[in-house]
């Protein structure tokens, strides 16, 4: 791990703006992923501005019906809270299907969101990457791609975002509250937060430089059954191979999946609202709308069938009532 030099801020405005006027200064809270970065040398900031102290770790109500999230509350205590489990059950089951207790525990709503991907190529520096460094090539094009991108991707990039909890986000409709070094803010919508690679894979979302998320908001409650069904190598500890998170509306022959995304296909959650329209023509035109355009690789086409096969099967969950 490189030297560093290290700083505890006492305000959202008061981090950002210390993040804004270090060159390679970072934000450090839960640091699940960012300390492992270091460690290998894949992040290398001259500069880390602590947010833990700042508040942002409160879940409160919003006067429109829906949930306003701090950045800073835990993984374990956003998928414990009551109100979650009850009214956005499908963000509670992501973040269970995520990690491990311990991490859950440390890691935070905003990291959670910006963690970093899982491309083995990414974490092996001896390879190129051009999301690790700008203009070296990526090696996963031509290498070993089982985990990577079938969807969004380029030619500069095939990886793919690993968050499960951002999979849910994106089904609710979330939007992502922010300050920035002179103390304005902004609320993006979550569809807007991650970029897709195209030729600068590099910059994996639309913050500013020394932007800071202050807070997720969720909207009123979408009722229906909610669903999030995870594929993965392993039972527990295990990124998602194809996640699917979903809400149903109606309930037995009627029922159809009123939304849906999915995780580990994209660099990006990936939401098609059109394929949502195809759901009462059954599961087979569901899934031709979602993974219209896919591009996979001869080692990862696989995902094309598990992704089908997760739609059937939260279709047929749904008819069951």
């Amino acid at each position: 791990m490189r030297p560093f030099t290290y700083e505890r801020a006492n305000s959202p405005a008061e981090a950002a703006k210390a993040v804004a006027a270090r060159p390679g200064a970072k934000f450090i809270a839960g640091g699940t992923n960012l300390l492992d970065l270091m460690k290998l040398e894949i992040e290398t900031p001259t500069h880390l501005v602590d947010v833990t102290r700042i508040g942002l770790d409160r879940i409160e109500p919003t006067t429109g019906g829906g949930l306003r999230i701090g950045a800073l509350v835990s993984n374990a205590d956003l998928a414990a809270d009551p109100c979650v489990r009850r009214d956005y059950a499908v963000l509670s089951r992501a973040l269970l299907a995520g990690a491990s207790g311990q991490l859950r525990n440390k890691a935070t709503t905003a990291g959670n969101l910006l963690q970093r991907t899982r491309c083995p190529y990414f974490y092996e520096t001896a390879m190129p990457c051009n999301k690790r460094s700008p203009g070296a090539g990526c090696s996963a094009l031509e290498g070993l791609s089982r985990s990577n991108a079938v969807l969004g991707a380029s030619t500069a990039c095939i990886a793919v975002h690993p968050s499960d909890m951002a999979v849910a986000m994106r089904v609710l409709d979330a939007s992502v509250e922010t300050v920035q070094p002179d103390g304005s803010g902004r609320s993006i919508p979550i569809a807007d937060l991650h970029r897709l690679p195209g030729d600068e894979p590099s910059r994996e979302t639309t913050l500013r430089p020394g932007e800071l998320i202050t807070a997720v908001t969720l909207p009123a409650p979408v009722r229906g059954l909610h669903i999030y069904r995870k594929v993965r190598d392993r039972t527990s500890y295990a990124f998602a191979t194809v996640s699917l998170a979903a809400i149903v509306r109606g309930r037995g022959e009627t029922a159809t999946l009123g939304r849906f995304a999915f995780g580990g296909l994209a660099p990006k959650p990936w939401r098609v609202e059109a394929a949502e329209l195809e759901a009462g023509r059954g599961p087979n035109a569901v899934a031709d709308a979602a993974l219209a355009g896919a591009r996979p690789t001869k080692h990862n086409a696989f995902k094309l069938t598990i992704a089908r096969r997760l739609v059937s099967a939260a279709m047929a969950e749904a008819a069951k009532g």
